[in-house]
C-alpha cells in the first residue's frame, strides 16, 4: 500500500474510532483521573475564538479528567467563549476568563514583530495573572490539536526534578540556529532552542524564583541589541533559559510536533500513531509542507467538524467542579424534567427547554453607532439551504445584519468556506454571523429569531426572513420614518408590505410605481394572497397603492406583517418551532403590549421563490403536528390572558382557523 493510502486507511479508522468511544462512558480507571486538569490559552479576537474551537474539541474527546480552563481574552473573545461553553454545557468542565486589556501594560513596553501582535507576550505574565493558589498549569497556543489525553502531558509534571519549572519541547526548525538567510540574527537560545505552544508551567515555583523580574531583565538587556522580538514570548522565554538552562525540563517532540516554515518534525516521530499533540504554527496553517500533512490536515478536519453534542458525556466516577459556566441548573433544565414523556406532544414542548449550543460572531464583525440614534438591524435566521439568499440580501440593505444560522459543526466549516469565498460577504464587517448548532428534529425558528435579535446593538430591528429582498433604499427609508414617526418616544412596529414573485429570475422593481405595474401584469402578488390571506390582509393593500403618508391598521387574528420595532420589544415565544404560529404569536403580544401598527406607504419588500421547507411538508403531512400546533396555540392564548388580563380576552374569542 502506498503512504497515502496507509493514511487514508488511517484517518477512516481514526474516525470510526471517534466515533464508537463517543458512544460509551468513559470511566475513571486511574488516580490521576480525580484531579482536575488546568489549561491556559491566550485568545482574543474572532478568528482565534474560532479556531481554538477545535483545540478544545480534541481536549474534551479524549480526556477522562475534569477540566478547567482559563482564557486570557480581549472582550470580543470573553463574549464569544462565555456564550459557547454556556449553552455546550460539557459536564466536568469550568471556565474562567482574564480581561487581556488590563494586562496589556505588563507587555506592552516590548517591541513585537510576531502577527499575534501583542497577545503573543501574554504568556510571560501567567504567574501574575492566574489565581494565586493554583500550582500548576498547561499552556497551550490556539492552533493545537490534541492526540492524545491530555492526562498524560498533565502526568509529566511529576517527572520535574530539582528547581525544573518549565517543561517544553524543543524547537523544530533552525531559526535559533540563526541560519536560515543571510544576516539572520535571532534571539539567543540555548542550542535549538524551545518553542513555547505547548509549556507545562510550576506557577508556584516560578513565582518563588521571582519570574516576573526574571524575564524582565533579560528582556530589556536582549532588546538594547536585538530592538524588537520576532518570536513573541518565545524569544523571551529561550533568552531567559539560556542564561539559567537548569529551569527546564525537556520534553518529549511528540508533545509538539511543529509544523512551521522548515521544520524537522519529520524526525521527531518513527510513526503518526507515536504523535501526542500537533502544532499548526506556520502563518500558513493546514498548507504547510510535511510529507505526512495529509494525516495531519485529516485528523484536524475530523475534529473541526465532530459534532460537539457529542462531547456533553458525563465522566463517571469521578468528582466534577461545581459547573460555573452551563445553564445546566436553570428552571428551563428542571420543567424538562418534569415534562410528560408520554404526551404526544412531547417533542415539541421538550424543544422549547432545549439549549442549542451557540457561537456568536462566527466571522469577524466591526459597527460603529451612529450619532443619530436612528440606526436599524435587519434580523433573520436561515439554515443550510438558504445560503445562496446572504449576498442578494447584503446587495440590497447596505445596513447592519444579525443573522442566526442553524447549523452543524460540518456545515459551519461549509458555510466559512462559502463566505470566505465570496467577494461580497467579504467586502461586509457589520454582519453579524451566530452560529446555532442543529440538535433535535424540529427547526426552532423562534430561537433563531431571539438570538439574532440579542445580538442587535442599534436602537432599532427590522424583524424580517431570509427569503425575502427589501426593497433598495429600504435601510436609509426606515431610519428616516425612525425620526418622522417619534419611535424613540412611542411604541410602534413600522409595517413593510410583503410582496411575492413566483418568477426566479425577476427584475427587481425599482420604485413603488413599477412594484404596482408589476402587480397589475401578474409578475408580482401580495404576500401568501393565494393560500393565507388572513396573514397580511389587515396591512390594507388596496389603501396602500395610493397611500403617501404612514397610515394606522388594526390588529386581526392570525396577523403577521414584517415590521421595525425598538430593540427593546418583545421576545419570539419559543414554544413555536417548525411551521405555523410562530410570527403571528409574537405580533399578538406586540399588540397586547399597545403597539401601533403603522403601514410605511412607500417600503416593500418581496419573497423570492424556493422549494418547500421540511417543516411546512411535515405540517401538512402530518396530522398530529397540526394537532399539536393547535395545542400549543391554545395554551399561549391562555398565557396571555393570565399575563394581559381583560384586554387579552380578544386573542380568545378571535376567529382564528390557523
Amino acid at each position: 500500500m502506498s503512504m497515502s493510502g496507509t493514511f487514508n486507511s488511517m484517518h477512516e479508522s481514526l474516525s470510526l474510532s471517534l466515533s464508537l468511544s463517543l458512544s460509551l462512558y468513559v470511566s475513571c480507571s486511574y488516580p490521576s483521573s480525580l484531579q482536575t486538569i488546568h489549561m491556559a490559552i491566550v485568545c482574543a479576537g474572532y478568528n482565534a475564538s474560532r479556531d481554538v474551537v477545535t483545540l478544545v474539541k480534541s481536549v474534551l474527546f479524549h480526556r477522562r479528567n475534569p477540566l478547567h480552563f482559563h482564557f486570557i481574552t480581549d472582550s470580543i473573545a470573553q463574549q464569544i467563549l462565555a456564550s459557547l461553553f454556556r449553552t455546550w454545557m460539557v459536564p466536568a468542565v469550568r471556565v474562567d476568563f482574564y480581561d487581556a486589556d488590563e494586562l496589556k501594560s505588563e507587555v506592552s513596553w516590548i517591541p513585537n514583530k510576531h502577527y499575534s501582535g501583542i497577545y503573543g507576550l501574554m504568556k510571560l505574565v501567567l504567574t501574575k495573572t492566574l489565581p494565586s493558589d493554583l500550582q500548576k498549569v498547561i499552556v497551550l497556543d490556539t492552533d493545537i490539536t490534541f492526540a492524545t489525553d491530555i492526562a498524560e502531558l498533565w502526568a509529566v509534571f511529576h517527572k520535574f526534578k530539582g528547581q525544573q519549572v518549565l517543561g517544553l519541547v524543543e524547537n523544530q526548525s533552525d531559526w535559533y540556529l540563526g541560519n536560515l538567510w543571510k544576516n539572520h540574527r535571532p534571539w539567543p537560545a540555548l542550542g535549538r532552542g524551545f518553542n513555547t505552544g505547548v509549556i507545562l508551567l510550576l506557577l508556584d515555583r516560578l513565582r518563588k524564583l521571582r519570574w516576573e523580574q526574571m524575564w524582565r531583565l533579560t528582556a530589556e538587556r536582549e532588546l538594547m541589541s536585538m530592538l524588537s522580538t520576532s518570536l513573541a514570548d518565545q524569544d523571551i522565554f529561550n533568552a531567559v533559559i539560556k542564561q539559567n538552562p537548569f529551569l527546564v525540563h525537556q520534553l518529549p517532540c511528540f508533545w509538539n510536533v511543529q509544523l512551521s516554515d522548515h521544520t524537522r518534525s519529520e524526525k521527531c516521530y518513527k510513526d503518526v500513531s507515536d504523535l501526542k499533540v500537533i502544532h499548526w504554527n506556520s502563518p500558513k496553517k493546514l498548507r504547510v509542507k510535511n510529507k505526512h500533512v495529509e494525516f495531519f490536515r485529516n485528523l484536524y478536519l475530523t475534529f473541526l467538524e465532530y459534532d460537539g453534542n457529542l462531547l456533553r458525556r458525563e465522566l463517571f466516577g469521578c468528582p466534577s467542579e461545581t459547573d460555573h459556566n452551563s445553564e445546566n441548573v436553570g428552571t428551563g433544565q428542571h420543567t424538562l424534567l418534569e415534562l410528560d414523556e408520554d404526551d404526544p406532544c412531547y417533542e415539541f414542548r421538550r424543544e422549547r427547554f432545549t439549549v442549542h449550543r451557540t457561537h456568536l460572531y462566527f466571522l469577524h464583525y466591526e459597527y460603529e453607532p451612529s450619532a443619530d440614534q436612528s440606526d436599524v438591524t435587519l434580523v433573520a435566521q436561515l439554515s443550510m439551504d438558504r445560503l445562496q439568499m446572504l449576498e442578494a440580501i447584503c446587495k440590497h440593505w447596505e445596513g447592519p445584519i444579525s443573522l442566526a444560522l442553524y447549523l452543524s459543526d460540518a456545515e459551519a466549516q461549509q458555510f466559512l468556506r462559502y463566505a470566505q469565498g465570496s467577494e461580497v460577504l467579504m467586502s461586509r464587517s457589520n454582519v453579524g454571523y451566530h452560529i446555532v448548532y442543529k440538535e433535535g428534529q424540529f427547526y426552532p425558528v423562534n430561537l433563531l429569531r431571539n438570538v439574532a435579535m440579542r445580538q442587535v446593538n442599534t436602537p432599532y430591528m427590522f424583524l424580517s426572513d431570509i427569503d425575502f429582498l427589501p426593497m433598495y433604499g429600504l435601510y436609509e427609508y426606515l431610519r428616516k420614518s425612525v425620526v418622522q414617526l417619534d419611535m424613540a418616544n412611542t411604541k410602534k412596529a413600522l409595517v413593510v408590505p410583503a410582496f411575492e414573485t413566483l418568477r426566479y429570475r425577476l427584475s427587481y422593481p425599482k420604485s413603488k410605481a413599477e412594484l404596482l405595474s408589476q402587480l397589475d401584469m401578474g409578475t408580482l402578488f401580495t404576500f401568501r394572497y393565494h393560500v393565507w390571506t388572513k396573514g397580511h390582509a389587515p396591512t390594507n393593500f388596496a389603501k396602500w397603492r395610493t397611500a403617501t403618508t404612514p397610515y394606522r391598521v388594526q390588529w386581526e387574528a392570525d396577523f403577521e406583517p414584517y415590521v421595525m420595532v425598538r430593540r427593546d420589544c418583545p421576545e419570539y415565544d419559543r414554544r413555536f418551532v417548525g411551521f405555523g404560529w410562530n410570527k403571528v404569536a409574537h405580533i399578538m403580544e406586540l399588540d397586547a403590549q399597545e403597539y401601533e401598527f403603522v403601514v410605511l406607504p412607500n417600503a416593500y419588500m418581496i419573497h423570492m421563490p424556493h422549494a418547500p421547507s421540511f417543516d411546512i411538508t411535515k405540517f401538512r403531512s402530518n396530522e398530529q403536528y397540526r394537532v399539536c400546533l393547535k395545542t400549543l396555540k391554545e395554551e399561549f392564548q391562555q398565557n396571555m390572558s393570565r399575563r394581559y388580563g381583560f384586554a387579552a380576552l380578544k386573542y380568545m374569542t378571535a376567529e382564528n382557523n390557523s
